[in-house]
């Protein structure tokens, strides 16, 4: 495991983030919508990112990908294998290159990257990029390393051979047989020539000769020397190669992962984004994450898992497994989702802490985010309850308070993002489409020409940016970087005053709060949360119990609550009637949040 600062890590998909172009034509081309590019990240740019108080740049989709434009030395992909005229990042086609979509001369694709590598890291930042292990694009094929291609020397003719890359239909699976036929938006399917003889499965699992449109059917499942389909994990994983096997003895599929992660450890690359990685055997990635850590022991790898997948490979919490197979952290998923369903599908504040599960051994070691390319954007008036761009602060404040994990922030998320209108393929589905050209708004007002100035940002957005920049620094303090947590929603249930409304049978609907405190530096936070989206908490009281009390070390008499997110409010109380009476607090606006600092009166 790399031993590293926090990271708070900026996730910026180089397709959209420094496109200016505001054609926005939906489905349009590269020359119609524009394309943003690896030279437009520049200095302005990262100072920016920099000036946020990010330690991380997430360079998203940079690897190049399954697309439909053309270039003199790369031919276009066949329609049928691409979602969007830009192709998904997540359908790679070469893994030893970057998208000629994000060059200035598309010939020297790579140059230009290494050229923003050594731009990036000028300004102290680490930098991380995607690692798909899990599938590949229909066409995959590397120019760069054409020997270490998949698939070169498969057997097709079995489903499933420890020493094949993919998985290969027969005659008997459902969908018809062959050729493989794929989903067209009409509802219907086009034969693919290209699997006329034989038929891959799905980046998805599907195993059908007819996969669906809502299947991964552009890309194909890679095999790790184990036949996903027989028993239960551990048993069908079991025989797998240990952690110290020689690489000659290993699947041939790990030995490509292998050549791949190497060659851009070499480049210069600090981490990887491990897109679902709990689908991929924890027996590899023992293997994996040990040679790695063997070229560059601070290499970081963070990893998107979803325990409640039944395709995970493994049988106890897979969040676990990842981390105790070398991983630095995981997604925190449920977390999220509740958050957004306080909004949406009546979820209460006090359920945050059944999820977010401060007792599991993954808690201060899980990314937590408000935001991602896969997920809605928090802005949009079809989402989160059709709150306003504020609900980040809410949402954030919690999200990046309550452990030592790293934390994420999107582009686009600071300057309010909506995602409004139909973009192509991804539809007006309230996300930043990741499968079309396109650009976003808000962003472009904040790039002002790539000064990255926020020059035509409206005052709102300007100040939203400034809310996050306030609140990524602080988390970045002792208290949240090295501390403890101790939540108080169940101590206030009963408590009146504890942002209860009329219809509310107990407390914390609305209102959350929980305290960090960090023993060496004797940092200590109070962080208080209006979760609600058009109501004023008004006379709010937290109680905040004896045992909390002393579990902040020796506190003086009189107490200083200081609020450090910029509202102004200060309030001083007595300790002896902080368990009964509680700390009262000023109104408390819509999703308010409060990060007061705990000291002595002056």
């Amino acid at each position: 495991m790399a031993s590293q600062q926090r990271p708070l890590i900026y996730q910026l998909m180089v397709r959209h983030f420094g496109n200016t172009n505001e054609t926005r034509k939906t489905h349009g081309t590269i020359e119609e919508n524009g394309c943003g590019k690896f030279n437009d990240i520049n200095d302005a740019a990262l100072r920016s990112i920099k000036d946020l108080g990010i330690t991380h740049i997430w360079f998203t989709g940079v690897l190049e990908q399954a697309s439909g434009t053309a270039y003199p030395n790369r031919p276009a992909d066949d329609p049928a294998i691409l979602k969007g005229l830009a192709g998904s990042p997540y359908a790679i086609r070469d893994y030893f290159d970057v998208s000629p979509d994000y060059a200035e001369n598309p010939d020297n694709r790579l140059e230009e990257f290494q050229a923003l590598l050594k731009r990036t890291h000028s300004y102290g930042l680490k930098i991380i990029i995607d690692f798909v292990p899990n599938h590949v694009a229909r066409s995959y094929a590397s120019d760069v390393r054409p020997e270490l291609s998949f698939g070169n020397n498969d057997d097709t003719s079995h489903f499933f051979n420890p020493n094949n890359n993919f998985y290969y239909l027969g005659h008997l699976h459902p969908g018809g047989g062959p050729p493989l036929k794929l989903p067209t938006p009409d509802g219907g399917h086009t034969p693919y020539q290209a699997e006329s003889d034989f038929g891959r499965v799905t980046g998805n699992n599907a195993i059908t000769w007819a996969p669906s449109i809502h299947d991964w059917y552009e890309t194909i499942k890679l095999n790790y020397g184990h036949d996903f389909t027989v028993g239960p994990p551990n048993e069908q994983t079991s025989k797998l190669p240990g952690a110290d096997t020689i690489l000659e003895n290993t699947p041939d599929t790990w030995q490509k992962m292998d050549a791949i992660l190497g060659y851009w450890q070499h480049l210069g690359v600090d981490g990887f984004r491990v897109d679902m990685a709990h689908l991929i055997p924890m027996e590899y990635w023992r293997w994996q994450l040990r040679r790695c850590h063997q070229r560059d022991p601070e290499t970081y790898f963070m990893a998107e898992a979803y325990d409640g997948d039944p395709a995970k490979m493994s049988e106890g919490n897979v969040l676990d497994a990842l981390l105790n197979s070398g991983f630095d952290a995981v997604y925190d998923g449920p977390t999220y989702e509740t958050i957004m369903h306080i909004h949406d599908q009546g979820k209460w504040s006090n359920d945050i802490d059944e999820a977010a599960n401060p007792f599991s051994p993954h808690f201060h070691r899980v990314v937590r985010y408000a935001a991602n390319h896969d997920e809605v954007r928090i802005a949009s008036p079809k989402t989160w309850g059709g709150a306003d761009m504020n609900v980040g602060r809410s949402a954030s404040a919690i999200l990046f308070g309550l452990g030592r994990g790293p934390n994420m922030i999107y582009n686009g998320q600071t300057v309010g993002e909506a995602a409004e209108g139909t973009e192509g393929f991804g539809g007006d589905d309230a996300r930043t489409s990741i499968f079309d050209y396109w650009s976003m708004p808000t962003l472009v007002a904040w790039c002002n020409d790539h000064q990255y100035d926020g020059g035509k940002l409206t005052d709102k957005q300007k100040d939203l940016r400034s809310f996050y920049g306030r609140l990524l620094k602080l988390c970045a303090e002792p208290a949240f970087t090295n501390g403890e947590f101790y939540g108080l929603n169940h101590a206030n249930k009963s408590n009146p005053l504890f942002g209860r409304l009329d219809n509310d049978p107990v407390s914390g609907h609305w209102l959350y709060a929980f305290l960090r405190y960090d023993a060496d530096s004797n940092q200590a936070f109070l962080v208080v949360v209006n979760n609600h989206t058009s109501q004023t908490l008004n006379n709010v009281a937290v109680h905040i119990p004896d045992d909390a009390l002393n579990w902040l070390g020796d506190l003086p008499e009189t107490i200083t609550f200081n609020d450090r997110l910029g509202s102004g409010i200060h309030v001083t109380a007595n300790r002896s009637e902080l368990p009964n009476n509680g700390l009262q607090l000023p109104p408390l606006p819509p999703h308010t949040p409060l990060y007061l600092e705990i000291g002595a009166d002056a």
